[in-house]
């Protein structure tokens, strides 16, 4: 590796599997000291014993205020600051036009949108204090093209994304760069229950589970390949580092091309 985050402190939301922790794991091996922030006690604590002394675990739900603010706290208070937050943690918001409910619109909102904004909300007090910072948000190609995801879903991913954009033009003038990314066919855990449901697989049985997942997510795109959660990790690399450095407001689109096709019509 390059040490290309030598230096630099990173928290990263969800990210004890999936795309968080493919993050963890290349921001770790880039030299920076990180903070895995996620609800599976067990998955967090051995992703972070396997990454090393620079690497810490954080229990937090991110549908609540208080978890978040005290992660940031806890990553400012053993590694001195923060300079990365990525806002990755996530999952199906599940409901179509006519079935959708209240319930569903506040769980949604809290887990994608919510969680995003008081991320950043958080964030800026100490990047500020640090000179600068990088905030990625997890948007979604959801938010660009239709059945992507489910019509609630897709509706605050794209609030993500607006809000990404906007937030990168006021924080600017502090130094603060704001990008979203937005993963198409990845191969994660959100594809069969969420991360939830993945933490209470064996490790067998995720991996079968993700042979066949990505063996069906190739048909779905040009490249013919499924995209994998080191993909995404790599383009937040990109963003993170001093290579993105003239980057923000920005929405990074890594989909193997699947924006590109037409939709597939209605049966």
């Amino acid at each position: 590796m390059t040490d290309r985050l030598k230096g630099k402190v990173a928290l990263i939301t969800g990210g004890t599997s999936g795309i968080g922790a493919a993050t963890a794991t290349l921001f770790a091996a880039e030299g920076a000291q990180v903070v895995i922030v996620g609800r599976s006690v067990e998955k967090g604590e051995k992703l972070a014993r396997s990454l090393g002394d620079n690497v810490i675990y954080s229990h937090a739900d991110i549908t609540r205020e208080a978890d978040i603010e005290a992660a940031i706290k806890l990553a400012v208070a053993r590694f001195g600051k923060l300079d990365i937050l990525f806002n990755n943690a996530g999952g199906p918001a599940g409901a179509g036009l006519e079935k959708v409910t209240l319930e569903h619109i506040n769980a949604g909102v809290s887990l994608l949108l919510s969680s995003v904004i008081l991320g950043i909300k958080h964030a800026i007090e100490p990047m500020k204090a640090n000179g600068g910072g990088c905030i990625i948000n997890n948007s979604s190609i959801a938010a660009l093209r239709y059945r992507q995801g489910d019509i609630l879903y897709s509706a605050i991913k794209a609030a993500v994304s607006h809000y990404t954009r906007l937030a990168g033009v006021e924080l600017g003038p502090f130094n603060i760069r704001v990008n979203a990314i937005s993963p198409g066919a990845i191969a994660t855990p959100i594809f069969y229950g969420g991360s939830a449901r993945a933490n209470t697989l064996s490790d067998a049985e995720n991996a079968a589970k993700m042979a066949k997942l990505e063996a069906n997510l190739a048909k779905s795109v040009p490249l013919q390949r499924a995209g994998l959660a080191s993909d995404i990790a790599e383009g937040a690399l990109y963003l993170a580092s001093d290579a993105g450095r003239f980057v923000t407001s920005h929405d990074l689109v890594i989909d193997g091309g699947r924006t590109s096709m037409f939709f597939e019509p209605h049966a």
